[in-house]
């Protein structure tokens, strides 16, 4: 089955042709460069840069596969969560592309296509039931996977998601926007360790909720009490931020793992690009005999590939979207 997948819930326009969880193709127009100066995502300015390119993306998604619009069978679209006016325009897209091939068409929460995102890797079968984390700019998530269609949340954010906090924090030390990968950069520099310690918030003993709006005060509070600050000693903090907030993540999904009997860990969105994580998860699951699986590189970001893989999977049990689907900024995963 041919589907053509689109993508708009951010900053990010996107559009792919996947057949299963082969990928004939995947475009991904960024407007993270338009955002920099603001130092974080501007919802009119995304919505706008999704309007002028995603006809251009769905074309090219569609030179590059090999397919004509003839080919499509299944629409598949991100209709939440997301920025409302972005998803607007993916949503109308589809709608258009639906109703004019007389094809179906499929509603696709983001989270979980990033969740799913490492079925994608064309690696060996990843097997249900398992211990799905999700780690991104706005989401912070664990779930319990018995199927494509059966996710059952065990813990979510409660105010920051991680992403969040790396853009937070670098922003607090003149990093720039995004986050992540400049935070990630400055750590590694500081790899042999520092003295600088932050909090790391549990949220309780049994509990399987996130909070990272503490960790990042703590940074506010560290830098305020500085004098000035070096390289060096960005570097450290950095070093430390980081360390305190992946350590929670690996914590909680080895604790869910524990709960749920199961020995599998399916990690997808931004965060999962960070190779600390990568290090830290796979090294801390290992003696329980667990199997860690991250999404190739290209699939961590915002992508349409995901959502037409999600889209198609769910279709083939059942799912179906009519005209009156909608743009659902706050569409909840459980």
């Amino acid at each position: 089955m041919i589907t053509l997948g689109i993508e708009t819930s951010c900053d990010e326009t996107s559009a792919s042709v996947t057949d299963g969880d082969k990928v004939l193709s995947n475009i991904v127009s960024s407007s993270v460069h338009m955002h920099k100066k603001y130092g974080g995502v501007v919802p009119e300015i995304a919505s706008r840069f999704h309007v002028e390119y995603i006809s251009e993306v769905l074309s090219k998604a569609l030179e590059d596969s090999g397919k004509s619009m003839k080919d499509v069978r299944l629409v598949a679209v991100t209709n939440g969560p997301g920025l409302v006016g972005a998803l607007l325009i993916g949503v109308s897209m589809a709608k258009s592309v639906s109703y004019g091939l007389k094809v179906p068409m499929v509603g696709v929460n983001h989270i979980l296509a990033h969740l799913y995102s490492p079925f994608l890797n064309g690696d060996e079968p990843i097997k249900f039931p398992f211990t799905g984390l999700v780690v991104s700019g706005g989401h912070t998530a664990l779930f319990y996977c018995r199927s494509v269609a059966d996710q059952k949340i065990l813990g979510q954010t409660q105010d920051d998601a991680v992403g969040e906090a790396y853009d937070k924090v670098a922003k607090l030390l003149g990093l720039g926007y995004p986050g992540g990968p400049i935070i990630e950069k400055m750590a590694s520099r500081a790899a042999g360790g520092t003295a600088i310690t932050f909090p790391k918030s549990y949220l309780g003993k049994d509990s399987l909720d996130f909070s990272f709006s503490g960790i990042k005060t703590a940074v506010l509070y560290y830098v305020r009490k500085q004098k000035s600050l070096d390289e060096k000693l960005i570097c450290d903090i950095c070093y430390a931020f980081q360390e305190a907030a992946l350590d929670v993540l690996v914590d909680k999904a080895l604790i869910a793992c524990g709960r749920k009997g199961v020995k599998t860990i399916v990690v997808g969105g931004g965060v999962a690009a960070n190779n600390r994580l990568r290090q830290k998860l796979s090294s801390a699951a290992a003696p329980a005999g667990i199997k860690v699986y991250f999404p190739e590189f290209k699939f961590c970001m915002d992508n349409a590939a995901m959502v037409g893989f999600l889209g198609e999977a769910l279709y083939r049990r059942g799912r179906r979207s009519d005209m009156y689907l909608t743009a659902e900024p706050n569409l909840e995963a459980g």
